[in-house]
């Protein structure tokens, strides 16, 4: 990591997201030093001051707010600026608006640092981890989106309610893009190794046709039903955001499904999207080659070139 201080994470954007993300860092103690950097400057020191008021109850640590300058020796920049997602949107709406954005965003951090790592938020987060591969020179590796971790916790969350069952044992992936394309692998679903079906008739459930589609579009509309009842969503990708730092700064070598360029696995070339990766202190260490059938790898490569699509009419 060179010049950066491991202890160091900046936050780009002190809106919704990235203030519930620098309150769960704070938590954390994973950090010594946070920086939060926003376009209105006393946004990001009230938030550094909210924040700041529990250290007593945390772990010492420096939250406040600066400029670009001062993520010059941060380790970890999380860029989650941008326009939010507003009811009736999808995501893909964004684009536009974010890329925009980005285009100023990304040259600053590159002009200040080379050496961290880059995990974009903002959405659409697969567009915009493209975007921020292209624009900042990075090494691909160490630029990746928060991705799926987010809806892979919502179907464990959700599977674990269904079967009265701890969710951190549920063991499945959502891939592909964040988004309505997003795919629910469930021909490798298990529960601590058992099968899901299987583990479905333990537990009296025998519609597993039904209660997967009924989990999977669960999971793709809960940000919808989240941003129609109270305008946003921000705990649960704030924990997602933690629990992405907690794998890179503890080097945890960590399977998860974060979104990051993709060349050539199941035929897709040149786009970023979500899949099961290692991650730890380089960032991207290796992709994990997970298993799929003939209907998700069809799904995968559809999601794809949803995304492709997109790409073609931005200019970066």
């Amino acid at each position: 990591m060179g010049t950066t201080n491991s202890r160091k994470a900046a936050v780009i954007g002190c809106g919704f997201v990235g203030s519930a993300s620098a309150f769960a860092l704070m938590q954390s103690g994973l950090f010594s030093e946070i920086v939060l950097i926003d376009a209105n400057q006393q946004k990001a020191e009230g938030e550094a001051l909210d924040i700041s008021h529990g250290l007593p109850f945390a772990k010492p640590m420096q939250i406040y707010a600066g400029n670009y300058e001062s993520l010059s020796d941060a380790s970890v920049i999380i860029v989650t600026a941008g326009a939010g997602q507003k009811p009736g949107e999808t995501r893909l709406d964004l684009v536009k608006k974010n890329v925009g954005i980005f285009q100023s965003i990304i040259p600053q951090i590159a002009r200040y640092n080379q050496e961290a790592i880059l995990l974009v938020v903002a959405n659409p987060v697969d567009i915009l981890t493209y975007t921020a591969a292209k624009l900042s020179g990075y090494p691909e590796n160490r630029v990746f989106g928060s991705g799926t971790v987010l809806d892979t916790a919502r179907l464990k969350y959700l599977l674990g309610e269904h079967l009265r069952v701890d969710s951190r044992s549920v063991h499945a992936f959502i891939i592909g893009e964040h988004g309505d394309s997003e795919i629910a692998v469930w021909s490798s679903a298990n529960v601590s190794g058992i099968p899901i079906n299987n583990f479905c008739e333990m537990r009296g459930h025998f519609n597993h046709d039904e209660a997967m589609k009924r989990i999977a579009d669960d999971v793709k509309n809960s940000a919808y039903e989240i941003i129609n009842k109270k305008q946003a969503t921000y705990y649960g990708i704030a924990m997602s955001v933690k629990r992405i730092c907690e794998a890179i700064v503890r080097d945890e070598k960590s399977i998860l499904p974060i979104s990051s360029m993709q060349h050539g696995e199941f035929g897709i070339e040149g786009v970023a999207l979500s899949m099961p990766a290692i991650v730890g202190r380089e960032g991207v260490e290796g992709s994990v080659p997970i298993e799929l059938n003939e209907a998700e790898r069809t799904a995968l490569r559809k999601s794809a070139d949803t995304l492709k699509e997109v790409i073609q009419t931005i200019s970066v």
